[in-house]
């Protein structure tokens, strides 16, 4: 593969302190010149950053002409509150969005839709696809869901999304690249046409990663445990971190792979140099945006 070919994208998420807004737009400007196929900015759990998303978008595509993904998720809203949020992204100059049941709120142990809302992610899929304004891009489980029945409860999922009106998918971030390629065959198999996107998460705190993945579900290899005891010892955890993402994402290059989608935590630094090592280049000035 050349380097031109290698798509690559940048989840952000909307700040809530003057803090974390400095910390976003560093991160930006520190990856939108690595000419992002798309980014996008979360919503936060229970809608919780509803108003600093619609901010952070429009943001993002004023100053930075970036090609921007809202996501929008089916908690703490009626369908016709949903779809004016999806409405409102589209007049800020939003094309895409990442279309999600979303996480409950906290406090909540389990999803419960709202009365008039949407009870599915493949609902909400269908209504963003009726409205015809955006690439719809929808989550997709490598590592089983937590609330998965059984082994074929993710792809069933994944292909009703598609069948939904989804365009392309973005998995859940994995460290075993035999899991997302038995992932990617098996959807293959079962009429799955649109694109799946290995989502890559570089890890910053291994034990925050270890909390985080218990309750999402993903997968950690046994061996990792040890070697970040070994890299926190030598103080070396950011080398190995980094030594450890840019060999998943080689390794899915060699499979085919050609869109990685990162997920930066708004630490935009390892997820640069993970793309310099990949061979993605400079390709967009920033000198003269404001």
């Amino acid at each position: 593969m050349t380097q031109n070919a290698l798509n690559v994208s940048f989840e952000f998420f909307p700040p809530q302190s003057l803090e974390a807004s400095f910390r976003l737009w560093d991160s930006v400007r520190t990856l939108a010149p690595l000419a992002p196929s798309f980014v996008s900015v979360t919503y936060g759990a229970g809608g919780s950053t509803r108003q600093l998303t619609h901010e952070a978008l429009g943001t993002l595509i004023k100053h930075y002409g970036l090609n921007v993904a809202g996501h929008l998720t089916c908690v703490n809203a009626t369908r016709e509150e949903t779809l004016e949020i999806a409405k409102g992204y589209a007049e800020v100059g939003v094309k895409e969005i990442v279309a999600l049941r979303g996480d409950p709120p906290k406090g909540q142990a389990s999803f419960v839709p709202h009365p008039e809302g949407f009870s599915s992610s493949v609902e909400l899929v269908e209504a963003l696809a009726g409205l015809d304004l955006f690439h719809i891009r929808v989550g997709a489980y490598p590592d089983p869901h937590p609330e998965a029945r059984d082994e074929n409860s993710d792809i069933d999922m994944l292909k009703r999304k598609f069948d939904a009106g989804a365009n392309s998918a973005i998995t859940q971030y994995f460290y075993d690249v035999e899991s997302f390629l038995r992932f990617r065959d098996r959807a293959e198999k079962a009429g799955i046409q649109g694109k799946i996107i290995p989502g890559i998460l570089p890890i910053e705190d291994w034990e925050k990663t270890k909390r985080f993945s218990a309750r999402c579900g993903a997968v950690l290899p046994t061996w990792m445990d040890d070697a970040f005891a070994k890299a926190r010892r030598d103080d070396v955890e950011e080398l190995l971190s980094i030594s450890i993402s840019t060999e998943i994402c080689s390794e899915l290059i060699d499979e085919g792979v050609e869109d990685l989608h990162f997920y930066t935590l708004n630490k935009p630094h390892m997820t640069r140099q993970i793309c310099k090592a990949l061979g993605v280049e400079i390709r967009q000035d920033l000198r003269n945006v404001a």
